[in-house]
C-alpha cells in the first residue's frame, strides 16, 4: 500500500470558484499561556485581512479548545474572548488528550470550513490563505504538508519518516510528513462525525473520509515559546496508536513467529542429536532445555502483550463512555448555538 496520493489542482484553468466559506480556525491547547498572547496577536491579525481579501466570509472565528489546562491558558482564552469578537474559547472539564482536544474542537465548533493547527506557531500561518484557494477550487480536506525537516534533530527525522513509511507498508493509508494541520469543509466533518473511535489516530482516520483532497506545502519554524507538550513518551503512544487501530498486521507477525519458532526447534533437535552422535561435547539436558525455554517465553510473552493491546483496545470500545466533556465555552461565536 503507498502513501495517499491527493489530487493535484490546476490553476491555470480553474473552475468556478465557491463562494468565501465561514472559516473557523480550531486550536488544542494544554499549558500554553507563554505562547498563547502571540498566538493570538497573529491570528487576529490573519482573519482580519482574509476577510479583507474576500477568502473568508464575516462570521470566521478562532476556537481555543482548553485541554484541562493547569496553568492560566483559560483565563488567557476568556479575556481574549472578552477584548476581540473573532476569538472564543471551549473549555474541556480535564485532560483528554491533543486527538480528544482536537476531536471536541472539530465537531463542535460552527463553520463552513475548519482549519485545524497548533498553539505553539510552529505551523506556518501564510500556508493558511493557499489552503482557502485548494478548498474554493473544489477541495474537501487539504493537507498542510512539511516541505522538509531539516530543524529536526537526525533522530527525529529519521524516525518520523520510517514511521509513515511503516504504516503505508502496513496498509495504512497516511499523508506522508503530515501531521494535524489541515483544512476540512462542513461535508468532510460531518462525515466525520459518523466515526466512533476510541483511540483516535486523526491523521490515518481522516484519509478513510475519501473526498477530494490536495497538498499545500510549509516551513516549519520553531516553537515560539513555551515547550513542547508531545515529547518521547506521548509520541511513541501515538505512533502505538496508529499502528494498532488501523491494522492487524501484528496479529499476523504473531502466527509468522510461531511458524519460525516451530522450525527454528526442529533445526535446533537436528543440531543437538548431531552434537549427541557424532562429538563428546554434548551437555546432557543443556541444549534441550535451557535454549527452547528462553526461545518460547520470549515469544510468548511478546505474543501476549500485542494480543492484549488489542483485547484492551476492545474492552474500553465496548464501553461506549465519552471521549471528552465541555466544561464551558465563551466568546460571540457561541452566543446564538451552544454545543
Amino acid at each position: 500500500m503507498e502513501l495517499l496520493h491527493p489530487w493535484r489542482l490546476d490553476f491555470r484553468q480553474p473552475p468556478e470558484l465557491r463562494p468565501a466559506p465561514v472559516v473557523s480556525l480550531v486550536l488544542p491547547c494544554f499549558n500554553e499561556q507563554e505562547v498563547l498572547p502571540e498566538t493570538t496577536r497573529r491570528l487576529v491579525a490573519l482573519m482580519a485581512r482574509l476577510e479583507g481579501d474576500g477568502q473568508a466570509a464575516p462570521g470566521s472565528a478562532i476556537y481555543y479548545v482548553d485541554d484541562g489546562s493547569s496553568d492560566g491558558t483559560w483565563r488567557l482564552i476568556a479575556e481574549y474572548a472578552a477584548a476581540f469578537p473573532v476569538v472564543c474559547g471551549v473549555k474541556l472539564s480535564r485532560n483528554r488528550g491533543h486527538q480528544n482536544a482536537l476531536l471536541c474542537g472539530l465537531l463542535t465548533v460552527p463553520g463552513d470550513v475548519l482549519i485545524s493547527l497548533d498553539a505553539d506557531l510552529q505551523d506556518d500561518l501564510e500556508a493558511i490563505p493557499r489552503m482557502l484557494d485548494n478548498y474554493r477550487a473544489g477541495s474537501e480536506i487539504v493537507y498542510a504538508v512539511r516541505s522538509s525537516r531539516e530543524q529536526d534533530s537526525f533522530f527525529k527525522r529519521t524516525s518520523a519518516e520510517a514511521y509513515y513509511r511503516l504504516l503505508a507498508l502496513l496498509g495504512v493509508q497516511v499523508q506522508f510528513n503530515h501531521a494535524d494541520f489541515r483544512l476540512m469543509s462542513r461535508c468532510a466533518i460531518e462525515s466525520l462525525r459518523g466515526y466512533e473511535e476510541t483511540h483516535l489516530f486523526l491523521r490515518g482516520l481522516v484519509p478513510q473520509l475519501g473526498y477530494r483532497t490536495s497538498v499545500v506545502e510549509f516551513e516549519r519554524a520553531p516553537r515560539f515559546a513555551g515547550t513542547s507538550k508531545y515529547p518521547l513518551r506521548k509520541m511513541l503512544s501515538l505512533a502505538w496508536q496508529g499502528v494498532t487501530s488501523f491494522t492487524a498486521y501484528p496479529l499476523r507477525l504473531i502466527t509468522g513467529a510461531g511458524a519460525l519458532v516451530s522450525l527454528g526447534s526442529l533445526l535446533l533437535s537436528a543440531w543437538a542429536l548431531g552434537i549427541r552422535l557424532f562429538t563428546d561435547q554434548a551437555v546432557p539436558g543443556w541444549a534441550s532445555v535451557v535454549i527452547p525455554m528462553y526461545l518460547l517465553g520470549g515469544i510468548q510473552l511478546l505474543s501476549l502483550g500485542v494480543i492484549g493491546e488489542y483485547l484492551a483496545k476492545v474492552y474500553e470500545s465496548t464501553k461506549k463512555r465519552p471521549r471528552f466533556h465541555i466544561e464551558a465555552v465563551c466568546g460571540e461565536g457561541f452566543d446564538k448555538e451552544r454545543p
